[in-house]
């Protein structure tokens, strides 16, 4: 199983840069890169309410579940 997270597409189509968007949600640019290129692994709610109203998505729009080639 892997979730993919696609925080950078959601970014590139609200043209924000990560240092604005980190700011706008309260977390470090660093922390915004481990959850941008997939290192994380755990996110609180609250971070992913802010990400959410942020970035105006669903959850789903940031997380994607990725079954194994093997099925889930």
């Amino acid at each position: 199983m892997t979730i993919r997270v696609n925080l950078d597409v959601m970014l590139a189509k609200r043209k924000m840069s990560v240092g604005d968007f980190a700011q706008a949600i309260g977390i470090t640019p660093a922390n915004v890169s481990v959850l941008k290129n997939g290192r994380a692994k755990a996110i609180r709610f609250t971070t992913l309410d802010a990400i959410c109203r942020v970035l105006k998505c669903q959850p789903g729009d940031v997380l994607e579940f990725e079954p194994d080639a093997g099925g889930c």
